[in-house]
Parts: structure tokens; C-alpha cells; sequence
């Protein structure tokens, strides 16, 4: 699927340079998942109350970060009255999705921060799986995938969003990753530390942002997985593949023009999370 998003698919608006250092606060949880909305008030409200029954039969001590990306309905107070557990990060002009997940990961407090889209296209227990591999020093990065075995399409799809993303995804996988031939897959896990190391150097704010962090993880040599992604639902989405396709392609090919010179970072590979704890002891340990 591409992007179910419904936000700016312009290529550039108000880019971030080629990296910066923000200011990070110590994490205080074990999850932050972000979920980017533009206009989604009618469909916004049943999301957050189903990952929020599905995270709490769980153990983990997470969030839900909304990233309102300059909304005019009422998305930026949906989760106004959820509890702690849920907050809304606001950007005032509407910027696209990369530059929403760019804002929402470098504001996250998680030990672990995941995106996914506002209708929940994915099955969680795909999060679920991303999440544990990540924990146990597995890898720093885990990329949902449509395209290997265990994943599965449960809704219908549009013969012409079907052949957009396989056109795309091979010619993405030729420009950006042999080994991360989906890079369009709206499922996407990290540590912090990678989340900062990445989104600290992405400049894409469309649709094609997803390419970027998959081309940025392996220039940084930040140990990733797959893992399947089971469609689940699929909503009507803005994009074309008239209009959209080749300003994403052309998004392509300036990412590598961008991070060609970017080498590996000594970055130490990753090392088990330890056991869940509760909210306070990860403060007291933080």
C-alpha cells in the first residue's frame, strides 16, 4: 500500500537541513507509537481506542503520540481527554508526512519508536513482533514488509494502487536497497537512538520519505530487519499514480545525492532492553 495519508504530498516544504542535534529528554517509556493525521477526525477517534485496547492487554508501557499536521478539523483535540497515555504533538501548517514523522520521532520519550497510519492498515501484532526483536538486541530498526513470508492481504485493493506499488517498489529497491524492496510499508520500528540518528538527517517531507529512512539506516550501518505486515484494511488515499509517481522518483534519486558521502557512524550494535519495567522505574533509571 502507498501511504494512506492524506496530508501535503509536495516534495519540500520548510525542509530540514542535512542534520541537526535536537535536544532530547530522557526516555521515560518502553513504546511511543506514532500515528501522522491530517483531517482524520472522523476515522481518528475508533484507531486510538483500538490500539489502545490491543496495547493494554499487553505489558508494555507505552504511548501514543498523535502528529497533527496542520489540521483544520478537530484532530488536534482527539486525544485531549484519553489519559496520559495518549498526547497530540502539533505542527501549525500542514508539511506532508515525512516532515510529520520526522517532528514525531524526534519528540518521542520511548525506548522504542514505531509509526503506522491513522486507519491502522496493519495488523499490530506485526508491531508487537517488531517490537520484541528490537528489545531483545535483535536489530535497532525493523521495516514492516508486504512482500515476505508470513505476511498476507486481508482487504480488498485497487488493481492500480497494486501496480503503483510494484512498479515503485522495484524501482525504489534498485535505487535505494536490494535487501528493503518495500520500503513503502507504513509499519516502520526503531530505537531512539537510531529514530535520532535517522529523522535528525531526513529531508523529504512526501510521500517518498519512506526511501529516505531506508537509505539513510543502511548508509549508517544501523543493523535492521523485516518483518511481515499483514494488510488488514485499506482506506482511499490522495495519491495518484499520474501525479505522484515520478516527483517520488525524482524525491529518489535527490536522496542519494543528499547522503553520498555519509559513512557508517560508530554506533555499537544494539544490546537487549532488559525486561519491561513500569513508567516510574524507567524514570528512576533514566
Amino acid at each position: 500500500m502507498m501511504h494512506a495519508y492524506r496530508g501535503a504530498t509536495d516534495r519540500s516544504r520548510a525542509q530540514q537541513g542535512p542534520h541537526f542535534s535536537p535536544v532530547q529528554a530522557p526516555t521515560d517509556h518502553e513504546l511511543t507509537v506514532l500515528i501522522p493525521a491530517f483531517n482524520e477526525e472522523d476515522r481518528l477517534e475508533p484507531t486510538l481506542a483500538a490500539l489502545g485496547a490491543f496495547l493494554d492487554g499487553t505489558p508494555i508501557d507505552y504511548r501514543v503520540m498523535v502528529v497533527d499536521d496542520g489540521s483544520r478539523d478537530r484532530t488536534a483535540s482527539l486525544t485531549d481527554r484519553l489519559g496520559h497515555r495518549f498526547s497530540t504533538h502539533r505542527l501549525h501548517v500542514n508539511c506532508g508526512k515525512g516532515a510529520a514523522i520526522r517532528a514525531g520521532m524526534l519528540h518521542a520519550t520511548g525506548e522504542v519508536v514505531a509509526f503506522t497510519d491513522a486507519d491502522l492498515p496493519y495488523d499490530l501484532r506485526g508491531l508487537i513482533d517488531g517490537y520484541q526483536r528490537i528489545r531483545r538486541g535483535r536489530c535497532a530498526v525493523a521495516f514492516g514488509a508486504r512482500d515476505m513470508a508470513g505476511a498476507g492481504v486481508q482487504a480488498p485493493r485497487r488493481l492500480a494502487r497494486r501496480a503503483a506499488t510494484v512498479v515503485f517498489s522495484r524501482l525504489v529497491s534498485l535505487l535505494i536497497s536490494r535487501q528493503v524492496p518495500d520500503t513503502q510499508c507504513g509499519l516502520k520500528l526503531f530505537t531512539r537512538r537510531a529514530a535520532v540518528e535517522i529523522f535528525s538527517r531526513t529531508t523529504i517531507n512526501g510521500f517518498a520519505f519512506d526511501a529516505e529512512v531506508v537509505y539513510l539506516t543502511r548508509r549508517l550501518g544501523l543493523p535492521f530487519e523485516r518483518i511481515p505486515a499483514t494488510l488488514v484494511n485499506e482506506y482511499s488515499s490522495t495519491l495518484s499514480l499520474s501525479r505522484h509517481a515520478l516527483p517520488m522518483l525524482l524525491d529518489v534519486l535527490r536522496v542519494r545525492m543528499r547522503h553520498r558521502g555519509l559513512r557508517a557512524t560508530a554506533i555499537q550494535p544494539p544490546r537487549p532492553l532488559g525486561k519491561h519495567r513500569s513508567g516510574s522505574e524507567l524514570r528512576r533509571a533514566a
